[in-house]
């Protein structure tokens, strides 16, 4: 055991040697940026050093375990290059916050924000480098707050997470003395099957969020909320039930919004929005753009327009990169076709689903 632990510290005296000499290259490459007025943070090359490391590693730690230490490593790495912060829809434990870290990792600050309006605005402001916001879920569909931000921003989505959701029931007091659940919209409606049968009669409350459910179910007796355990941490409650979502591959959305866009990886996402004109056959012949020149559509929204009655917006996620050939030959054609239409960015794909 003695030499077993002697041989352990003598190679995590040469890992932190190979740390600080791997983050003070980060700091010069930090410093070229700085001078050429580049983004610090570039998805484009976050995902090349994670995908890559990821390859390296015979085990027995796996891909995931090794991507999960150099978020952190490239997180340190950010936080020293410059006073980095990010928005989120809080408070504290959402799962816009895990998300978030997930993505940024503990070593940025961290700004909570009331409502989703709010982190744009911090972005817009520059008061924050960055904003994450959901924009759907994989069982309830768009968070259309999100959607209708886009249309009087110029911030562009610059990445995106895919964070599994896992909900769970917690209060102070046992399951059986439970008198009402606190809990978000969307996340009440991703486990109304479970309420209907374990919780019957029970109260449901709608929240802010799932933080601030949990906050509330602290301080009442008789009541419980349901969201996810760092919650529970935070606010002392005990996990009565765990997992209670109807569906077990229950996904969130997020994006990164930022002020520019990423470069292309060769394996990328952009979004657009657009409106039509009152045609027969126009929305037609705008998605035909994208059939003639091979893009393919990977998802179709419609909204409101606030200006007006009876008009849409589209958002529509594209597989491919602004940089493409063949999506900015689609994209001028759908320009000749709508009455309004933006570029929200190109990002890279969020193909590994992130544990939370």
């Amino acid at each position: 055991m003695d030499e077993l632990r002697k041989r352990i510290d003598a190679i995590d005296a040469h890992v932190v040697e190979l740390l600080n000499e791997r983050t003070k290259a980060a700091l010069e490459i930090g410093k070229h940026k700085s001078e050429e007025g580049g983004e610090v943070y570039v998805p484009a090359r976050e995902k090349a050093v994670l995908d890559r490391v990821a390859g390296l590693s015979d085990g027995p730690l796996g891909a995931h375990a090794v991507q999960s230490i150099y978020r952190e490593i490239m997180s340190a790495s950010l936080a020293l290059q410059q006073t980095m912060r990010v928005a989120y829809l809080g408070p504290a434990s959402t799962f816009t916050h895990l998300a978030a870290r997930s993505r940024f990792g503990a070593s940025v600050e961290y700004l909570a924000c009331d409502s989703i309006m709010d982190v744009f605005r911090s972005v817009e402001k520059e008061s924050c480098a960055y904003g994450v916001v959901p924009v759907e879920n994989s069982t309830e569909g768009a968070v259309t707050h999100t959607l209708d931000q886009f249309v009087d921003t110029n911030l562009k989505i610059c990445s995106e997470i895919m964070l599994p959701v896992s909900h769970n029931l917690m209060a102070s007091v046992p399951k059986e003395q439970i008198k009402k659940i606190y809990s978000h919209p969307q996340v009440l409606a991703q486990c109304r099957q479970w309420l209907q049968r374990e919780m019957p009669g029970i109260e449901l409350i709608t929240a802010g969020s799932t933080a601030r459910s949990a906050e509330m179910a602290k301080g009442e007796e008789g009541a419980g909320a349901l969201a996810s355990e760092l919650a529970a941490e935070l606010y002392g409650l005990d996990v009565l039930e765990r997992e209670v979502q109807d569906l077990s591959a229950n996904t969130t959305r997020f994006l990164v919004i930022a002020r520019k866009c990423s470069v292309s990886t060769g394996d990328d996402k952009t979004s657009v929005l657009f409106s039509v004109h009152h045609e027969s056959g126009a929305l037609h012949s705008t998605l035909e753009s994208f059939k003639k020149y091979g893009v393919n559509m990977m998802k179709i929204e419609s909204r409101p327009s606030r200006a007006k009655a009876w008009e849409y917006y589209f958002y529509v996620d594209l597989d491919g990169h602004t940089d493409d050939e063949n999506v900015q030959r689609a994209l001028e054609d759908v320009a000749e076709h709508c009455a309004f239409m933006k570029v929200l960015g190109s990002y890279p794909k969020a193909l590994v689903v992130e544990d939370q």
